[in-house]
């Protein structure tokens, strides 16, 4: 259809002095677009006035920088009266002197690169798994030669199994230790009562102070757990170390004779036994001279020793039988039953040390007290059929996986990123810090607590 109006016609229906004339919602968009950007620029000459630097923040800090939300100059470099963005590695070097990862990595991360502020109070040691796999999706070090997996980018599929499973550990410990046996019911306990043992009753958290069923000392009280001089405490609770006194004692008994009843040597060094055996049967026959040329009872005659009745023609042989036969009771029945001992050409022999490793995963941590939920045995699953001391008992990475994913996948998991087990900074290594700030300098009122002329 041909159209009846033309373009000319209808461009005269056009009011051309629509702008000229006022209207109200016009003036207001005028006065607020010329009151807004004077009503900030007056609260942020006010706030400048006042000292405040709350201004120019992003977002609110950390919960350990909380305090210099005020003094934006002890991170921020001020040039021209201007706060640069960047936050440089000598700022954070100020406070916080640790070395890096390791000597020979290709190149070393700013500090703000990894620990990422003004978002809110979190903990800045969580940082992203993209921190950790700039370097380690495609590990390269100044010499070429990484002493570690060359590519890693995720926990949930590409991480290695733990250095036990993969390299077919053995435990290197010198004691004679079988969990199966020690977790068999109706064992012969302390007193001479039927126990059933657990795994808490020889493996403990560091700090704190349980009673301890089988120990020598009913009421013992554990330190801590270890510290870092310059840094936090260390974060994960470690295990204690099994110790003779605390764990083994009560039932593992060193009594040598029955004329001493239940006195026992002390778990030492066969230098330190042999002082006291020694001691103790000398001062036995200086009040008892009588017994000097009595025969050694049948109850002494020991199991497995065959050995003529002997009659000492003196004190100081008598002392001299009376010790042999104690050392041999401990060396060959008591303390050999868990202590590897080396014949030498002293009368004495020697101990094996223990050798037990307390830690076997060198570069990473773990935190038992944030997994006591759990039966031990959920993890260890092969302690309760263990028959040898050279069995490792760690569980596999298959297992910390049925909890734990990386942040990608679901929120429904348990942390998987990297910081939950490894940390950058080698914070044994950390030097002191250089205490170079005040109160009224961290929370910007120095100039309110100036002195007076």
């Amino acid at each position: 259809m041909r159209r009846i109006r033309t373009t000319k016609n209808l461009a005269k229906r056009i009011d051309l002095q629509y702008f000229k004339r006022a209207h109200p919602l016009r003036r207001w968009r005028f006065w607020l677009s010329l009151a807004v950007p004077i009503v900030a620029l007056g609260w942020l000459v006010a706030q400048r006035t006042q000292g405040g630097q709350k201004a120019y923040s992003s977002g609110p800090l950390s919960t350990s920088h909380a305090v210099f939300t005020q003094q934006c100059s002890l991170c921020h470099v001020t040039r021209a009266g201007a706060f640069f963005k960047e936050v440089s590695d000598d700022a954070c070097l100020a406070c916080h002197d640790a070395p890096v990862h390791h000597a020979n990595q290709a190149f070393t991360p700013p500090c703000s690169s990894c620990h990422l502020e003004h978002n809110g109070s979190i903990r800045l040691a969580k940082t992203s798994t993209a921190s950790c796999t700039q370097c380690h999706e495609n590990l390269r070090t100044q010499n070429g030669n990484p002493h570690f997996v060359r590519s890693i980018s995720n926990f949930d599929r590409e991480h290695p199994d733990f250095s036990p499973s993969t390299k077919k550990l053995s435990d290197p410990g010198q004691l004679r230790l079988n969990h199966f046996l020690h977790m068999k019911p109706n064992l012969m306990g302390p007193n001479g009562k039927r126990v059933q043992m657990t795994c808490e009753d020889c493996h403990r958290l560091a700090g704190e102070p349980e009673q301890l069923a089988y120990a020598g000392d009913p009421t013992p009280t554990r330190p801590a757990g270890p510290t870092n001089a310059f840094h936090a405490p260390i974060r994960p609770s470690p295990m204690e170390p099994v110790k003779f006194p605390n764990d083994c004692a009560g039932c593992h008994t060193l009594q040598f004779d029955t004329r001493f009843g239940a006195e026992q040597v002390p778990h030492d060094k066969p230098e330190i036994v042999h002082a006291l055996l020694a001691k103790r049967f000398q001062e036995y026959i200086e009040r008892n001279p009588a017994a000097v040329h009595l025969p050694e009872p049948p109850a002494r005659q020991v199991p497995g020793r065959i050995r003529p009745v002997r009659i000492a023609r003196n004190a100081t042989e008598w002392v001299q039988f009376r010790v042999e036969d104690a050392e041999w009771l401990l060396w060959s029945k008591t303390c050999k039953q868990c202590h590897v001992l080396k014949s030498t050409a002293d009368s004495l022999p020697e101990i094996v040390p223990s050798g037990i490793r307390t830690r076997w995963l060198e570069h990473a941590t773990f935190d038992h007290r944030a997994h006591r939920m759990m039966a031990c045995t959920a993890c260890h699953a092969q302690a309760l059929d263990s028959h040898d001391t050279a069995d490792v008992l760690l569980p596999g990475i298959q297992t910390c996986r049925e909890c734990h994913r990386d942040e990608a996948r679901s929120k429904e998991v348990a942390e998987g990123r990297c910081f939950e087990c490894h940390q950058y900074h080698e914070w044994s290594k950390a030097r002191p810090s250089k205490h170079r700030f005040t109160i009224p300098e961290l929370r910007g009122t120095a100039e309110l607590h100036a002195p007076q002329p």
